[in-house]
């Protein structure tokens, strides 16, 4: 699933074309993704001009001059290409292409999704942050409000596992199980220590290494593992730079693990997803 990375990689190559533009005709090809689509759905949003567009965790947020949202999701393997005027393909739908939005300027945005896990929705913008997820959701990682301070408050009494404190988005919003590995990694973090127990200064760290490792990937272009591919079909190159993340019995770049004696890179499986890393740097 893409993770906030590759959703803002997403969101900085549609801004260039969406802001300040309208939305000149919406199709739908399909009557739903994971869930359906409202009646009103191409109603509210032909003829909307596009005021902003936004992300929130790993939500896309495209505000209307009409006082909608549009909040759409990737889901697991949603894909977003965008055509422009002078592109001979763009009126060209292939399989699995199923919504088309038709801009003014003659340019053309197709969502790609082959599982159909992805969605998109209609909210007004007056109660999307009474709305969920919205509503409970944990700080922008990326943003000034989350420190080690806020990510000590988040987590002292959560007695589950760090891993899965960092999975929990209403703890901080955006993570996904890619980058929650690769900044426990960085942090010198054992996965398995109860989010509770973590001292302080640990807590910073972390803190630290989330934002380092986001934004290591966000100008690597994210990291394109199996579906996602940026808005020009470019791959992304994070996976590249995996400290540890699906690199079982292999070494991690960082420390002086010998993988005959030690057995490089750990794999374990903690509620129910697969956590990599170093048993030698992560204590």
């Amino acid at each position: 699933m893409p993770e906030l990375p590759e959703v803002e990689i997403v969101r900085r190559g549609l801004e260039p074309v969406l802001n300040g533009n309208t939305i000149a005709a919406c199709h739908l090809f399909a009557p739903a993704l994971r869930y359906p689509f409202s009646a009103n759905f191409c109603t509210l949003l032909d003829g909307g001009t596009i005021t902003a567009s936004r992300r929130r965790g790993k939500y896309l947020l495209i505000d209307l001059d009409n006082a909608y949202c549009l909040i759409w999701h990737l889901g697991m393997s949603g894909r977003v290409r965008i055509y422009r005027a002078d592109d001979e393909e763009r009126h060209a739908r292939i399989k699995h292409d199923h919504v088309v939005f038709e801009m003014s300027d003659g340019s053309v945005i197709v969502f790609n999704d082959p599982r159909r896990f992805g969605f998109m929705k209609l909210e007004r913008q007056s109660d999307l942050d009474a709305s969920a997820p919205f509503n409970k959701m944990g700080p922008e990682p990326l943003g000034n409000s989350f420190n080690g301070d806020a990510l000590g408050a988040a987590i002292k009494n959560k007695k589950t596992n760090i891993k899965a404190a960092l999975l929990d988005q209403n703890v901080v919003a955006g993570v996904g199980n890619i980058y929650a590995c690769e900044a426990l990694y960085m942090a010198g973090i054992d996965p398995a220590t109860l989010a509770c127990d973590l001292k302080k200064t640990h807590v910073e760290a972390l803190a630290r290494a989330v934002r380092a490792v986001l934004v290591k990937a966000i100008e690597a272009g994210g990291s394109t593992l199996k579906d996602y591919r940026q808005t020009d079909g470019s791959l992304g190159y994070f996976q590249h730079m995996f400290g540890v993340y699906d690199r079982e019995g292999k070494p991690c770049p960082d420390c002086t693990c010998d993988v005959i004696v030690r057995g490089g890179v750990q794999r374990i499986v903690q509620n129910g997803r697969s956590t990599f890393y170093c048993p030698v740097r992560q204590k």
